[in-house]
């Protein structure tokens, strides 16, 4: 478990100095760790501390808070299917956050919105395939199909309705795009929290993991925790999108592959998925700021093209 977790922290650590480094203009290992000391050029110094260092951190946590969210919604219904994308969260968290937007509110109540929205997503999703009888992962997951189509309209009507100048914006925001997050540190606030909320819950998740009928009869308190985990997955959506606009595809790989990987122990799952899904964030970035450089493409567009076939690959191995 602590192998694990260290190497890809050090791989986490190596991709930031890789997306410091590279851009418009390259700044070598040796000058990043003088800036980072406060020495170096104004130029390498302002390039990092102003620009590049901020859209990291911010891409990192953003990653990580969508792949422990996508963990616990696949732990919540046994499916590795499930991510807050295909459940309608991050539409229910960007119709409130462009509501908010739209409405000029602030930066907070803009995170309130979303969170709010996510909420509701969750609401709708769990009441909707619930029923009057018990849901199952198949019918939730058609549930949350449904309704993320429903959020897209909404979403499609907005923008319809929104004036012009604030289109190009709105529309970046929504394929996801870092270049528009202002500070990293709420939403890696955030991941620190949730991951210290959730981690001495990881042997009950196990547990519930292995059905909620064996949870409850070993003692697990079955109802708390799912709350809880619909709770920390609407937050951790509803922050993540808040911090970069919808972005697809994390929740859903990350979560699956770490599993190929490292098992099913979710004390290992949730900090592992914390780290790759930042590190696969930070490089999707990079790529997205570079590959047309000096244009800059939505990392959303970077973590789709990437999600799609890897997401196939998986589908077909599994069969």
């Amino acid at each position: 478990m602590i192998r694990s977790v260290l190497a890809l922290s050090v791989i986490a650590v190596l991709a930031m100095i890789f997306a410091l480094a590279v851009g418009s203009v390259t700044i070598a290992p040796a000058d990043i760790w003088a800036v980072l000391q406060g020495e170096g050029s104004l130029l390498h110094s302002t390039l990092i501390w102003d620009l590049r260092l901020p859209r990291t951190l911010a891409a990192f946590a953003t990653g990580g808070l969508l792949a422990v969210a996508g963990a616990l919604m696949q732990v919540l219904l046994r499916n590795p299917l499930a991510d807050p994308y295909v459940l309608g969260l991050s539409g229910g968290a960007a119709v409130g956050a462009l509501l908010a937007m739209l409405a000029g509110m602030g930066t907070l109540l803009i995170s309130g919105s979303a969170f709010a929205g996510a909420m509701l997503a969750t609401v709708l999703v769990f009441g909707l395939a619930h029923g009057t009888g018990s849901w199952t992962a198949s019918r939730l997951l058609l549930t949350g199909v449904v309704v993320a189509a429903g959020w897209g309209a909404l979403i499609t009507l907005m923008l319809a309705l929104t004036p012009s100048y604030k289109l190009p914006g709105m529309l970046y925001w929504l394929m996801g795009d870092v270049s528009y997050a202002r500070t990293p540190w709420p939403a890696l606030l955030v991941l620190a929290l949730a991951i210290l909320v959730i981690m001495p819950l990881a042997r009950n998740l196990n547990v519930l993991a292995r059905g909620s009928m064996q949870a409850a009869a070993l003692g697990v308190s079955v109802r708390p925790l799912e709350w809880t985990i619909y709770l920390l997955a609407s937050l951790l959506t509803a922050t993540a999108v808040t911090t970069a606009g919808s972005i697809g595809f994390v929740g859903l790989i990350v979560p699956h592959m770490l599993r190929l990987v490292l098992g099913n122990d979710q004390r290992i799952i949730l900090p592992a998925s914390a780290l790759a899904g930042g590190t696969l964030l930070v490089l999707a970035d990079t790529l997205a700021r570079t590959v047309i450089a000096p244009e800059q493409l939505p990392v959303g567009v970077i973590t789709a093209l990437l999600g799609v076939p890897t997401f196939l690959y998986l589908l077909h191995r599994s069969r």
